[in-house]
């Protein structure tokens, strides 16, 4: 199966996760800013296309252009690698991942979550900025669980392991 991996990362954990799936896929591998100057024809060859996009604010960046250019792409086996700072198991994982897609594209686009961490020193400034924001508010919470989050995010982490790739790719080897 032909695969194409097109990712977009702002701190280098999507750009690892997608770099480990490409490895394991036997996958070719795109930033997101490349592919989007492609024709449609491009795209032609590939049975299998992955989106994998960092999570801000529970949404994942940029993935309104991959689910646009899906609609076309009904006979593809198609996913969306979402990877952002919380753990796998925390579940508000699972609700955003239910509210990314619609049932209809639910039927043809798998998604998949990744545990990446942050980085601060590769962040841009506006998302340094919202997230020290967001810090301070989970600080000043009463209650306890937000201010041991609050702890954890106040500094870079990363919590990236291989292992999180399985379920990927299992579904396109599948």
């Amino acid at each position: 199966m032909k695969t194409l991996i097109c990712y977009t990362s702002q701190t280098g954990f999507t750009k690892k996760y997608s770099e480990w799936l490409k490895e394991n896929l036997d996958a070719d591998l795109f930033e997101l800013k490349e592919v989007q100057k492609k024709k449609n024809e491009f795209f032609d060859s590939y049975d299998a296309i992955i989106f994998a996009g960092w999570v801000m604010a529970a949404q994942v960046v940029k993935v309104k252009w991959f689910l646009e250019k899906a609609n076309g792409w009904k006979e593809k086996k198609l996913a969306i690698v979402a990877v952002g700072g919380s753990s796998n198991d925390n579940p508000d994982i699972e609700v955003m991942l239910d509210k990314l897609l619609s049932d209809e594209q639910k039927r043809s686009i798998k998604a998949f979550y990744c545990q990446g961490g942050f980085n601060y020193d590769k962040m841009n400034a506006p998302s340094k900025l919202a997230m020290k924001m967001f810090v301070n508010t989970l600080k000043k919470s009463k209650e306890e669980e937000k201010r041991k989050l609050a702890g954890v995010i106040d500094k870079s982490y990363d919590i990236t392991d291989r292992k999180f790739i399985e379920p990927v790719v299992s579904y396109f080897a599948g």
